[in-house]
């Protein structure tokens, strides 16, 4: 008993014992409430609404009535600035300076992330609107451009050319970029020596290169020096060089991200280096080679000089990358785009949908490659395991199997 237990002194009675506080049983006391620690409360949301609106309709007295500005972009910026000022301010009022700076960030954060979907959402169904027209049709996308002119209907011809140009330049390239870029990602992560700093600057210098300059290399000296003519193979060469640096230091991140542990384990089993490579190291890093495959085609499906430079240009289907000029989604577009005819317009923005469509597609088919994430079991690894549990449990749970007579089982007669 502490001393806020006890009664006054003056009211007990003259040799009687203090009375002994008794507590309720639990189960009186009603049920327990969880504490719920962070999360969005009622104050936040009103605090974040009374900010928004006082904002919007002080920077709209401010434009129309009282300064001198006007413009979308600049309300904007002013609406934003003055938002995260009140914000600021509002919070002051009723948390400490710890807690509205965290939820001041927090709000930068969450309208940050919002904008960029905002900006990538109104980019796609812009694309979308303009290039509907076209897209609903099947034959744009079975039809090549030989036999339509600038004032044909929009239900003549389509980019099936510029689709096939686009999927073999694509894939030669990665034929050539991917094993590269992996390959110095391995030797500057897990080889090193003298010559990894050289290697690693000549790749960070190549990640800033321009594109149309590798198209310019591709063309003097594969064209021009060796004789080769314009195709889909001298582009996806000039597309290689803008893919291998980009694969080759997102691959050298992922691969320096591998435990040194798991390497350790490797050596200490009798591996060698390539084999710790090989069945360790690249197996761990999987999921994020393939993202590093991804940011390498992203960058190269969407050039459009190198190709032009390398491939030339065609309006008809061309199935062979090694022989005659060879279109590419890009290059459709760019060409299509700058005619003053709605119908070509309209062609060039679905190719540009097309491309997009494209660009997901390889997305999700390069996360489904990469498979399950390091440590994580398979479906068939779970079964199995399953299977193995319940085949324990089993025998635990048998009675066990007579030994025989005792006589017998000591040897005695």
């Amino acid at each position: 008993m502490t001393t806020l237990d006890k009664p006054p002194a003056e009211a007990l009675a003259p040799g009687s014992a203090p009375a002994r506080a008794t507590v309720p049983p639990p189960e009186s006391q009603g049920p327990e409430r969880k504490l719920k620690i962070g999360g969005v409360t009622r104050e936040d949301v009103f605090t974040i609404v009374g900010t928004f609106a006082g904002s919007l309709g002080l920077v709209w007295v401010l434009f129309e009535r009282v300064l001198p500005f006007s413009g979308a972009l600049g309300f904007m910026i002013c609406w934003y600035a003055l938002f995260l000022t009140g914000y600021y301010l509002l919070g002051r009022l009723q948390w400490g300076g710890p807690m509205v700076r965290e939820r001041l960030v927090s709000v930068v954060a969450w309208t940050s992330g919002l904008l960029v979907v905002g900006l990538i959402a109104d980019q796609i169904g812009y694309v979308a609107s303009r290039g509907y027209d076209a897209a609903q049709h099947s034959n744009f996308f079975t039809e090549s451009m030989e036999r339509t002119a600038s004032l044909s209907p929009i239900t003549s011809g389509g980019a099936f050319h510029a689709i096939i140009g686009s999927l073999e330049q694509l894939g030669l390239a990665t034929l050539f970029a991917v094993p590269l870029g992996i390959a110095a990602a391995v030797f500057m992560s897990e080889i090193g020596g003298r010559m990894a700093r050289p290697v690693r600057t000549l790749v960070e210098a190549m990640t800033a290169l321009p594109s149309i300059v590798a198209g310019l290399f591709v063309f003097g000296v594969v064209i021009l020096t060796l004789g080769f003519d314009k195709s889909g193979f001298a582009a996806s060469l000039a597309l290689t060089v803008m893919m291998m640096p980009i694969v080759t230091r997102a691959a050298e991140v992922v691969i320096r991200l591998v435990p040194g542990t798991l390497r350790e384990a490797s050596y200490a089993l009798g591996g060698s280096q390539w084999r710790t490579v090989w069945n360790v190291v690249l197996p761990t890093a999987r999921r994020g080679l393939m993202t590093a495959v991804v940011l390498g085609m992203a960058r190269a499906v969407g050039e459009t000089s190198p190709v032009l430079l390398t491939a030339g240009f065609t309006s008809r289907l061309n199935g062979n990358p090694f022989e005659g000029q060879q279109i590419s989604l890009p290059l459709y577009i760019w060409s299509y785009v700058k005619l003053p005819y709605d119908a070509m317009i309209a062609r060039a923005f679905a190719a540009a949908l097309t491309l997009m469509a494209v660009v997901l597609i390889l997305f999700v088919t390069a996360r489904v490659l990469g498979g399950r994430a390091a440590g994580e079991m398979s479906r068939r690894q779970k079964r199995k395991l399953e299977r193995a549990a319940r085949a324990a449990a089993r025998a635990a749970a048998a009675p066990e199997a007579p030994t025989g007579h005792p006589a017998v089982a000591t040897g005695e007669h």
